[in-house]
């Protein structure tokens, strides 16, 4: 299902590129001077797709950097909440070994005795 959908987006975005490539092929000159722009070494020609492209590019690229630093403070505290969760978790499981050893002390039965190690059938009875 997965590859169908990859497909069913990808295969009409590449004829649009295609397409839009195709329709703007004329030779276009890109100044990266703005005091003077007729000086050529700081000039590009290229092709107008190529530059259309290339700025859409830039412009999801800068998007992306933006809001990956935007949520890092998010990342940080889902981080630090994990790390808490996993010291919890631990400490309860030691909470419950200890309280564990204390109920088969208290009730002088073997340990293999006090633990749950009773089956029981469909209708409860004890194995």
């Amino acid at each position: 299902m997965r590859k169908f959908f990859n497909a069913a987006v990808l295969i009409p975005l590449g004829v649009i590129f295609v397409v839009f490539a195709v329709a703007n092929r004329h030779d276009v000159t890109v100044s990266f001077d703005p005091f003077n722009s007729h000086d050529s070494a700081l000039n590009l020609t290229l092709p107008l797709f190529v530059v259309i492209i290339g700025v859409a590019i830039l412009g999801v690229v800068a998007g992306g950097s933006a809001t990956w630093f935007g949520q890092r403070r998010w990342r940080r505290a889902a981080r630090q909440h994990e790390a808490d969760a996993r010291e919890t978790r631990s400490q309860l499981d030691n909470l419950r070994a200890t309280m564990a050893a204390s109920q088969r002390r208290d009730s002088g039965l073997p340990a293999a005795l006090s633990q749950d190690t009773y089956r029981r059938d469909k209708q409860g009875a004890t194995l």
